[in-house]
């Protein structure tokens, strides 16, 4: 690390050299607006991957929570399952399902072909033919691919602060009046945002930083920055401007951290 960050304050010498001059030319560099925008869109698809990493994450880890002694431990083996596995190999799983002639595809011609066939039955004009539906090479499969990726991140802080959860208050809670929706709102949520905070940088700071996933499953619209640094270091041979990149990408997560304690540290104040 020492070494890729004095690489982004040198600049190249040829086609191998290197030379370490302080300058500050690559960040820069790095302001510009093409630069600029793909930090941005990166932010952008992290912050959407976390967002729905929550919103799915978060019944299942309520699921993990109150189900059964007997059945929970093969839950939990479930979650953790995709950890026993490459992720290319799951990358490369997923995309069969989403390819135009994969199951996903399948499934929605079939459910297509079923409603002509109804149609038909009724006298009506059946539906026209059935074509397949893009899902692989754009935002939306980076989306999907990286939400499945990181999922796992997200339930497991979740559940682990809904497990220490006093069920006596949410039993309280119900028997005062409140219905099961103001329950989670004012009760489970304000409880379990330790594991919500923590589940958020888990799957924020890795998604931000995706290289593989945006690789394979993304199009030339949806690359994310670190396939942009990928470049420099393989391709562009651009090793200062790549290490500059690397760093303010570092910078950006060192400051989510950064807030992140610092909230902390005024919730300790505050009480």
């Amino acid at each position: 690390m020492s070494f890729v960050w004095l690489y982004s304050f040198g600049s190249n010498i040829g086609l191998t050299d290197i030379e370490i001059s302080g300058t500050l030319d690559n960040y820069k560099r790095a302001t510009d607006w093409l630069y600029l925008e793909i930090f941005l869109k990166s932010f952008g698809v992290a912050a959407l991957v976390t967002a729905i990493c929550l919103v799915v994450g978060f019944p299942v880890a309520m699921a993990l929570t109150f189900v059964s002694e007997k059945w929970r431990p093969w839950l939990l083996l479930g979650i953790m399952l995709p950890f026993w596995t490459n992720l290319l190999i799951r990358t490369y799983a997923l995309m069969i399902m989403l390819g135009t002639q994969g199951y996903a595809n399948r499934t929605l011609g079939w459910f297509w072909e079923s409603a002509s066939w109804a149609k038909t039955l009724v006298g009506l004009q059946p539906l026209p033919t059935w074509e397949p539906v893009q899902l692989l090479y754009n935002n939306f499969a980076v989306v999907i691919g990286l939400v499945y990726v990181h999922l796992p991140f997200m339930v497991l802080p979740l559940y682990s602060a809904l497990d220490r959860l006093d069920k006596s208050l949410i039993e309280a809670s119900l028997d005062l009046g409140a219905g099961h929706l103001r329950t989670l709102l004012k009760v489970v949520v304000p409880l379990a945002m330790p594991g919500v905070i923590a589940g958020v940088m888990i799957t924020l700071i890795p998604a931000l930083g995706a290289y593989l996933t945006p690789d394979l499953m993304g199009g030339t619209e949806s690359q994310m920055i670190a396939n942009v640094i990928e470049r420099q270091f393989k391709r562009a041979n651009d090793w200062p401007f790549g290490a500059a990149l690397s760093f303010l990408l570092i910078y950006a997560m060192f400051i989510l951290i950064a807030l992140q304690s610092l909230r902390k540290k005024n919730a300790g104040e505050t009480r």
